[in-house]
């Protein structure tokens, strides 16, 4: 159930274009039930927070209108001005659809007749990745600090997603099988990953220096450090290290990921370590490891070492 509280008001803090925004959202009949249905199908905070956020948009968009009679041509008619207007990604309309797919199908128990509504299709562009070099030099200024030094090469050495890191509770990192725990990561699954043991050595020095309790990175005693301030602080390591490419939290996961396949670590093995549920996902990294491509002969190879016997 909804606490008092939450029904009078609840924050939610969201970026927006790399700007930390509070809003201050007050609910009523709808707003509960579509809070309390996220809550009781357990959906992850993280998703909470997306699913509200863009929910209470679309209700201020149809301000004044019953949402019961709102049809699928205005629904596109909004997204189709979010999309021209507002410039959101092909990410967040998707985003935006299962909100509002949420409210009308599990919230008011509707048909599904809002699938078709449109969607964006996936841009076909690769993930970018940080070089080891490039990776060295970032952690080489983050090393003034030994939270973010632990946190980013966490980040990077585990392949973590930005939320299954802040989620970490001290008994997470399994020192003696050089393991960390991932409990309920993406699709509610616990998974193990990697422990890099030359790492093992800060991270004690850490938590013996700032005494974590309930998260294994807290900002204050008992809070954890927000997704946005990780951010922050990451862009502004990496200008300093005079890393010139966008970064961003799942950044690290990218290089995590295209690092082990350059190394030779079978597909399967990263696909279980990044969680992914499809190994087609973890597949994409394939394409962008350099060193994996290089082992490969091209055909030209014997022709032209023929000719020269």
């Amino acid at each position: 159930m909804i606490t008092h509280q939450e029904r009078e008001k609840i924050t939610l803090a969201f970026s927006t274009r790399g700007r930390k925004k509070d809003v201050e959202v007050k609910f009523g009949g709808d707003d509960i039930r579509f809070l309390e249905k996220l809550k009781q199908m357990r959906y992850s905070d993280h998703t909470i927070r997306v699913y509200t956020t863009y929910f209470g948009d679309f209700q201020l968009h149809f301000a004044g209108r019953n949402l019961k009679m709102i049809s699928a041509e205005d629904i596109n008619a909004y997204l189709l001005y979010l999309i021209e207007k507002k410039h959101i990604s092909f990410c967040q309309q998707n985003q935006r659809i299962n909100a509002i797919k949420f409210y009308y199908e599990k919230v008011l128990g509707q048909e599904r007749r809002y699938y078709k509504v449109h969607r964006a299709k996936r841009e076909k562009t690769l993930p970018d990745v940080l070089s080891k070099e490039e990776i060295k030099s970032f952690l080489a200024v983050a090393s003034v600090d030994i939270r973010f030094y632990c946190m980013y090469s966490i980040l990077y050495s585990a392949g973590l997603r930005i939320n299954e890191l802040l989620s970490l509770k001290p008994d997470d990192i399994d020192v003696s099988r050089s393991l960390i725990h991932v409990r309920q990561g993406k699709g509610k699954k616990d998974r193990y990953t990697l422990l890099s043991k030359p790492l093992v050595g800060k991270l004690s020095e850490y938590r013996e220096r700032y005494n974590p309790e309930t998260w294994l990175f807290e900002r204050e005693t008992g809070v954890q450090f927000s997704e946005s301030i990780v951010s922050k602080k990451l862009k502004e390591i990496a200008l300093e290290a005079g890393i010139t490419k966008r970064v961003y939290p799942h950044l690290f996961r990218h290089s995590f990921a295209t690092h082990l396949i350059e190394q030779g670590t079978d597909l399967k093995i990263v696909q279980e370590l990044l969680g992914h549920n499809n190994i087609k996902t973890t597949e994409v990294y394939v394409h962008i490891a350099d060193t994996y491509k290089s082992k490969i002969k091209s055909p030209l190879d014997d022709i032209l070492t023929e000719e020269t016997l």
